[in-house]
């Protein structure tokens, strides 16, 4: 009896330390926001805003 309920207590504790790692990302992802009125842009979309260097400008730009 005594090696189940010390594997259940191993499942108790992983299972704990798993939900507190989760919770200890998704506050990570909070305060790394650097928006402080909107906490729900995540980092792949703040990493899309910006625009690529490598591309060359639009051909209408430089024609007037």
């Amino acid at each position: 009896m005594k090696p189940v309920l010390n594997l259940y207590l191993l499942g108790m504790v992983l299972t704990l330390l798993s939900i507190f790692v989760r919770l200890m990302e998704s506050l990570e992802g909070l305060l790394e926001s650097p928006l402080p009125g909107n906490s729900w842009v995540t980092r792949n979309q703040l990493a899309n805003t910006e625009s690529p260097k490598s591309l060359p400008d639009h051909p209408s730009r430089g024609m007037q």
